[in-house]
């Protein structure tokens, strides 16, 4: 079986890792559930593993922030960088869109307009609409987010795949088989509601109402898809290596 690895940037509240799974075993709930498997590498504390042994690769949300330029994620750029280079399927969720942004030469930060949080609808760009992992959505789906920060800047040769009112850069392209995206397919409306009654104060602060956000929660098989949809790619091209 092609090896699909999930690279684990951070940890899920408490409450969260236990009713629903830290954010790895989202991941993994969200593959199983379409009949594939991956393993777990954790960035923050063990050695980059050995690309060549890898057939696939999606990076997880975290708590940390890019802009901090942590010692381990700054590792990670570089090995993301050489992945790219040896064309390696990619997908990075939320931290990892931002991760896989800043290592290809953009710019990911603090959103000026603050927090996005809650279930919100992400439009497709007419690059998004023939994409080959994303163009099977509707032109507009709703998602789950939760992010403090942003790509500000894309590389200079990414390719907007999807926008929203807040962000610009919902999804990117980097390649033929690299892309990544800030909301969160693997959460579901449970986990949302959880994120959600963490972050009550903080978004009433910047003028947001939590109970329309919490009212809002629906269900996201769209954006969900993707997950299986990645895999899929990754099976079926190192099928044909």
């Amino acid at each position: 079986m092609p090896r699909l690895l999930i690279v684990k940037t951070g940890d899920a509240f408490p409450e969260v890792v236990e009713a629903h799974g830290d954010f790895e075993a989202l991941f993994q709930q969200a593959l199983s559930r379409a009949g594939f498997e991956a393993a777990v590498f954790d960035a923050r504390h063990e050695p980059l593993p050995d690309l060549s042994e890898i057939n696939g690769l999606t990076i997880t949300g975290s708590h940390s922030m890019v802009s901090d330029a942590e010692p381990w994620s700054e590792a990670l750029k570089p090995w993301l960088v050489e992945a790219r280079r040896r064309n390696l399927p990619m997908l990075g969720v939320c931290y990892g869109h931002q991760l896989m942004a800043a290592a290809f030469g953009g710019v990911s930060d603090y959103h000026p307009a603050g927090r996005e949080s809650g279930t919100h609808a992400v439009t497709l760009t007419e690059a998004g609409r023939a994409d080959a992992l994303l163009g099977q959505l509707p032109e507009r789906f709703p998602a789950q987010l939760t992010h403090a920060q942003s790509v500000l800047e894309a590389p200079g040769d990414a390719v907007v795949l999807a926008r929203n009112d807040h962000d610009a850069h919902q999804a990117l392209r980097y390649g033929p088989r690299q892309w990544s995206v800030q909301f969160h397919p693997e959460f579901t409306p449970a986990v949302m509601r959880a994120y959600l009654a963490r972050q009550v104060a903080a978004l009433r602060d910047q003028g947001q109402d939590p109970d329309a956000l919490l009212a809002g929660i629906t269900a996201t098989p769209e954006a969900s898809s993707l997950l299986a949809r990645f895999a899929e790619a990754v099976t079926r091209e190192a099928g044909t290596a």
